[in-house]
C-alpha cells in the first residue's frame, strides 16, 4: 500500500509539469488501495499567494484527483517544526550558528576565488575538543544541523536507480532561520515522515534535495520513504518547456476547451508508456501504471497529440456531459429542441469546446455578414433564380425534419437543373451561417427548420450577400 503526496507551493500556478507528478502519484497511490494526500507548502509568507492555493485546489477537483486526508498546511505547523528542531538541538545533532551575513559572504567569495565549492565551514559546528568563538551580541543565530562529514549518502531511486553522493556534497545546512522560521528540506523531511510518506515521487530538479532530506531523515530516526525524481517535460526543441509552449496554468486549460481526461491522458504519456496504446481511461491508468516503468529520459510537449485526443474525448463523451461542459464557455444548448442532432453533428470536427462552441454558433446564430471570398467565387447571376426554385421546393415540404429525408428530395432538383452539388450546397450554406467551410447542408437545415432556412436564405438575397451592387 503506497501513500503518496503532492506538495505544491503556493506562489503562482500549478502547471501541467506539477500535475503530471501528482497524477503519477494518485495513480500509484489508488492502484496500491494506498492514499493520495495534497500539502501546501505556505511557509514563505512573503511569496505566497492565496489566490494561486485557490486556483490549486480548483485544478485538482476539476480534473478529479482530491485527497485522500484534510488538505496540510504547512503554514500551520510551525509547533511541530520547533519540536524537532529543539529536539535535534538537544540530542547534538543540530547547533547555533552566529555566523554574520557579512561573514558567510565574505567566506563564500573566498572559496569561489580558490575555485572552492561554496559551503559553510563548520565554524559554529560544536566538537570535541574545540573552543568556539564568543557568541556576538548582534546577531541572532541560525540553526544548523549536523550533516556526516564522511562516507557516503545512498538511495535506490525508482527512475534513475542507484545513487550516490558523498557525505562532504552536503554541508551544515540551515533548518531554521534567525527568526526561527524552518527551512524547506528540512520540513519537506519532517512532513513526509510524519505523513506516513512510503513513497514520494517529484520532478528530478528536486534530486539535489534528497541527500540533504535523508540527513534529516537519519538524524531525527525517521524511515526513509522510496524516491522517484522524474525527468521534466521539454518543449519539442529539447528546450525547458514555457508558458508558449504549454507550461501555463492548468485552469487555463479549462479555458481553452480541453476535457480534463484528454489532459490527464496525455500526460500520463509524457514519461510512462504501456506498449504503443495511446489512449487510456483513468480505470486503465490505475491497473497499468507502475512508477518503476517510468522512462529515465525527458520528455517533449506535443500540442498536436493534445489536440488529437481532445477531439477524441469529445467525440466519445455523452452529450449531456458536452452541453454541461459548454456552459463554462457561455454555450447554452441544453434547452434547444435539436441537441443531440447539433452536438452529434458539431464534435465531429472540434478539436477543443471553444471550436465546439463556435462550431453550434456558426449553426444557431443568425448570421450578421456573408464571407465576400465565398460570395465572390459562389454566387453568380443565376444563384438567386436557383435559391428561390430550392425554397419553394422545401417549402412543399416543411414535412419533412431529418437530413435523409431533405437529402431525397434536393438530389433530384440537383440533376433535374443541371447543376453540380457546390453550385447549390456553398450559396445555401452562406446564406444560412455566413460562410462556405459549415457541415452538410442536409444537417443545418434538418436543425434550422424549414421556417428558418427559408427566412435565411431571403434575408442573404434580400441583403445581396452584402456584395453592394
Amino acid at each position: 500500500m503506497a501513500i503518496t503526496r503532492f506538495a505544491p507551493s503556493p506562489t503562482g500556478y500549478l502547471h501541467i509539469g506539477g500535475l503530471r507528478t501528482a497524477l503519477y502519484s494518485y495513480l500509484w497511490a489508488k492502484k496500491t488501495n494506498g492514499e493520495f494526500k495534497l500539502r501546501i507548502e505556505d511557509t514563505d509568507n512573503a511569496r505566497n499567494n492565496e489566490d494561486a492555493v485557490r486556483a490549486i485546489l480548483e485544478a485538482f477537483e476539476w480534473v478529479g484527483m482530491p485527497s485522500d486526508c484534510e488538505i496540510e498546511y504547512q503554514s500551520k505547523r510551525f509547533d511541530i517544526y520547533k519540536k524537532y528542531i529543539d529536539k535535534l538541538l538537544e540530542e547534538g545533532n543540530a547547533y547555533k550558528c552566529y555566523m554574520s551575513r557579512e561573514e558567510l559572504d565574505a567566506l563564500r567569495a573566498k572559496q569561489e576565488s580558490n575555485k572552492e565549492t561554496p559551503r559553510y565551514d563548520g565554524t559554529w559546528r560544536p566538537e570535541d575538543g574545540k573552543t568556539l568563538p564568543a557568541i556576538p551580541d548582534s546577531v541572532e543565530p541560525v540553526i544548523r544541523i549536523k550533516a556526516p562529514t564522511t562516507g557516503t549518502i545512498e538511495f535506490t531511486d525508482g527512475v534513475k536507480g542507484a545513487m550516490r553522493f558523498d557525505a562532504n556534497q552536503v554541508d551544515d545546512f540551515v533548518i531554521a532561520r534567525s527568526n526561527g522560521a524552518p527551512t524547506y528540506n528540512f520540513v519537506v523531511a519532517v512532513d513526509d515522515a510524519l505523513m506516513g510518506m512510503t513513497d514520494v515521487l517529484r520532478g528530478d530538479d528536486h534530486l539535489s534535495n534528497t541527500p540533504k532530506q535523508i540527513v534529516v531523515y537519519n538524524a531525527l530516526g525517521f524511515g526513509i520513504p522510496k524516491f522517484f525524481h522524474i525527468p521534466m517535460i521539454n518543449n519539442p526543441s529539447g528546450k525547458k518547456l514555457s508558458k508558449r509552449d504549454g507550461a501555463m496554468d492548468v485552469m487555463e486549460y479549462k479555458r481553452l476547451g480541453f476535457l480534463p481526461e484528454a489532459l490527464l491522458n496525455f500526460l500520463v504519456r509524457l514519461g510512462w508508456s504501456n506498449g504503443d496504446q495511446e489512449i487510456f481511461s483513468m480505470d486503465e491508468m490505475l491497473t497499468l501504471f507502475d512508477p518503476n516503468n517510468i522512462n529515465k529520459s525527458a520528455s517533449a510537449y506535443n500540442e498536436e497529440k493534445l489536440l488529437w485526443l481532445n477531439a477524441h474525448y469529445i467525440k466519445n463523451v455523452s452529450n449531456e456531459r458536452l452541453a454541461n461542459d459548454l456552459k463554462f464557455h457561455d454555450c447554452e444548448i441544453h434547452g434547444h429542441d435539436k441537441k443531440e442532432m447539433i452536438l452529434d453533428l458539431c464534435k465531429e470536427r472540434a478539436n477543443t469546446l471553444l471550436e465546439l462552441k463556435d462550431a453550434i454558433s456558426n449553426i444557431l446564430d443568425i448570421p450578421t455578414s456573408y464571407d465576400n471570398k465565398g460570395v465572390k467565387k459562389f454566387i453568380k447571376e443565376d444563384t438567386v433564380d436557383m435559391l428561390n426554385s430550392y425554397c419553394k421546393l422545401i417549402e412543399q415540404n416543411k414535412e419533412l425534419h431529418i437530413p435523409v429525408d431533405i437529402e431525397a428530395i434536393t438530389k433530384p432538383f440537383i440533376e433535374e437543373n443541371g447543376l453540380k452539388f457546390p453550385q447549390l450546397f456553398q450559396p445555401i450554406r452562406i446564406s444560412l451561417t455566413g460562410g462556405t467551410n459549415a457541415p452538410s447542408v442536409y444537417d443545418i437545415i434538418a436543425i434550422l427548420g424549414v421556417e428558418e432556412t427559408l427566412q435565411r436564405i431571403e434575408t442573404a438575397i434580400s441583403k445581396n450577400f452584402d456584395k453592394g451592387d
